[in-house]
């Protein structure tokens, strides 16, 4: 039990650096987009090179939004340790939270 905190913990952590650092590949890759969209407005370069640019930088975004389902699974799994969880029962009618989203603060981890 306390070697599985332990290791969710540890996951939490590494997943939380590895999200830095790919949110940091996701900006560097749109702003190579954005050059390379210009360079074609300006008739220096083919649209292949755009093309290739918006190819990785999906892909960044997609490693981007993998590692925080990875974050989410990990944090679920360390209130799990923990001897957490909660009855379907005691969670908020979809009226009450319609068009409310101050339950965000709650999440352990923020939506962007």
């Amino acid at each position: 039990s306390f070697q599985e905190v332990e290791d969710n913990l540890a996951a939490l952590r590494i997943l939380e650096q590895e999200v830095l650092v790919q949110n940091k590949a996701v900006e560097s890759a749109q702003k190579a987009v954005l050059l390379t969209t210009n360079q074609y407005k300006a008739g220096t370069i083919s649209y292949l090179n755009v093309m290739i640019d918006q190819a990785a930088a999906l892909a960044n975004e997609k490693t981007a939004v993998d590692l925080q389902g990875q974050r989410l699974s990990a944090a679920v799994l360390l209130i799990k340790a923990l001897g957490g969880g909660w009855k379907s029962s005691a969670l908020p009618s979809e009226e009450d939270i319609s068009g409310d989203i101050k339950w965000l603060q709650f999440l352990p981890i923020p939506l962007k």
